[in-house]
């Protein structure tokens, strides 16, 4: 009966932790669903890095050219 309740507690234990592993690896709260929609896909979030990217660069050459 130990054994069963070792093996029992090790399982949920499990599921508990992957549950708010996932959150914790996305920045949200421990005990979100994970499994819930993103507001944003990840090709969203590239494409937005990389617009900021181009913005920054821009900037940056912009800054040089008049100096």
């Amino acid at each position: 009966m130990g054994i069963k309740k070792y093996f029992i507690g090790a399982i949920i234990g499990g599921l508990i932790g992957l549950w708010s592993g996932v959150n914790i690896g996305k920045n949200k709260p421990v005990w979100d669903n994970p499994f819930a929609e993103e507001e944003q896909s990840m090709a969203g979030k590239a494409k937005n890095k990389a617009q900021e990217l181009v913005k920054d660069a821009k900037k940056a050459l912009r800054e040089k050219l008049d100096e």
